[in-house]
């Protein structure tokens, strides 16, 4: 792989297209050290130093934005308004007919969606702007810290405006910026950044396990999280590339004097075709009744019992609903992003068929038969992963964003698998060795 790096950046256009994605990383980064106006920088960083291991709601915002939501600079919101845009465009896609008519124009047609996900991130990003100044100003953003409402100490409607103008401005800025690496650079530049964003929370999370470990000075605990973490890196690469392929014939056809078709290929179904989806849906709905609870006055007794079920990580009700509606979603999601019909209807259009099967509903029927049964494994390994950070919370005393499980890790497998993949094809139509021989 090594070697492959190496002869990479010895190619004149992939070595421009490497050190361009990374000097938009670079300027990502900083960004996200770049103070807004209107913030007492030291409340913050006392704030900051003395929180707790968990960071409660806003932990999962926070990685995604490379920890840049809890310092509140320029890039607080990060890549989240553009993720959750984009989701809320395929799910609509579904139901309303022009957006699926537009998906089927092809390239205009998707150009068109990409042009309503940005005004939407837009949107979003005002938005999340708002609710993050507005949890700064009343001090909810670090609940205990004795500071925290001090952390805006201008709240006058300018200031807030300009607060939340400047965080609208970043996002913008950040969905220029992954479309720059889209376009000029190796990768999807989304999931390039939400990868960079996620890796940069790494060291920070391990040195603090180290710290807080007390067999042999913490570095009993730092080995075996790290044992952990290959394991369940491992896990994570086997899952992600295993795939049912359906075989396809399709048959040969006379056009004139020349024969078309004939020819083989296959349907490649994944294990977890929905991807870290249903994660992100599942961690987002969990996150609505403990956030009313957080904002509500008084200890009221369905506050007392959400904070005690449900806005615990480790609590037993928590794990529980988060496994089941990781599992939902996942079916859900698969539901909707494969159509079964509409690919038996493609098939029989091209003079395709599965041998042993009928063209037509026969062929729908055993697709969606065949789906519904890779889907359980794939639900189930889903699950699994992302309950690992909360018995890492158990084990080692780390915070719900464990480093080595749940979001984070499936981000970085699943982005690092597809960069490598599109690097070693451009080094195989040079005829170069590839990455994974």
């Amino acid at each position: 792989m090594l070697t492959a790096f190496a002869r990479a950046f010895k190619t004149p256009d992939l070595r421009k297209k490497l050190l361009f994605t990374l000097g938009i990383i670079v300027v990502y980064r900083v960004g996200t050290h770049v103070p807004i106006p209107g913030v007492d920088y030291r409340n913050v960083q006392t704030c900051i130093d003395n929180a707790q291991a968990n960071q409660g709601l806003f932990g999962l915002v926070n990685m995604f934005s490379g920890g840049a939501l809890l310092q509140i600079t320029i890039f607080a919101l990060g890549i989240m308004p553009y993720i959750t845009a984009s989701i809320i465009l395929q799910l609509l896609t579904v139901v309303i007919p022009r957006l699926e008519a537009l998906k089927k124009e092809g390239q205009a047609g998707t150009a068109k969606i990409t042009q309503y996900t940005r005004y939407l991130t837009v949107a979003l990003a005002i938005l999340q702007g708002t609710g993050l100044v507005a949890t700064a100003r009343s001090g909810a953003l670090f609940s205990g810290c004795p500071v925290a409402s001090q952390i805006v100490p201008d709240q006058s409607i300018f200031v807030t405006i300009t607060m939340v103008i400047t965080m609208t401005a970043g996002t913008a800025i950040v969905m220029w910026l992954g479309e720059l690496i889209t376009d000029r650079g190796i990768g999807n530049g989304m999931s390039i950044l939400m990868f960079i964003s996620i890796a940069a929370t790494f060291p920070s999370a391990l040195w603090a396990i180290k710290q807080e470990g007390s067999l042999a000075d913490g570095w009993i605990e730092f080995a075996t999280v790290i044992a952990v973490g290959l394991v369940v890196i491992g896990l994570v690469v086997f899952v992600e590339q295993a795939q049912r392929r359906i075989p396809v014939q399709y048959a040969k056809r006379m056009i004139g004097r020349r024969s078309y078709g004939g020819t083989s290929t296959y349907i490649p179904l994944k294990v977890n075709q929905a991807g870290i989806i249903p994660v992100i849906f599942a961690s987002s709905l969990l996150y609505i009744p403990a956030l009313v609870a957080q904002f509500a006055g008084g200890n009221s007794g369905w506050k007392v019992w959400i904070e005690k079920n449900l806005a615990l990580p480790d609590a037993p009700m928590h794990m529980v609903l988060y496994f089941i509606l990781i599992i939902f979603f996942a079916f859900f999601y698969v539901a909707i992003s494969f159509n079964p019909e509409e690919v038996a209807d493609n098939m029989k259009k091209y003079g395709g068929f599965i041998p042993g099967i009928r063209a037509g509903r026969p062929t729908a029927e055993y697709l969606s038969y065949v789906l519904n049964r890779i889907t359980w494994p794939g639900s189930l390994y889903l699950g699994l992963i992302a309950l690992v950070p909360t018995m890492a919370l158990a084990g080692f005393g780390a915070n719900q964003n464990f480093p080595f499980g749940g979001t984070s890790i499936l981000i970085i497998v699943g982005v690092g698998l597809e960069t490598v993949k599109q690097i070693e094809s451009q080094l195989q139509q040079r005829n170069y060795e590839g990455f994974l021989r």
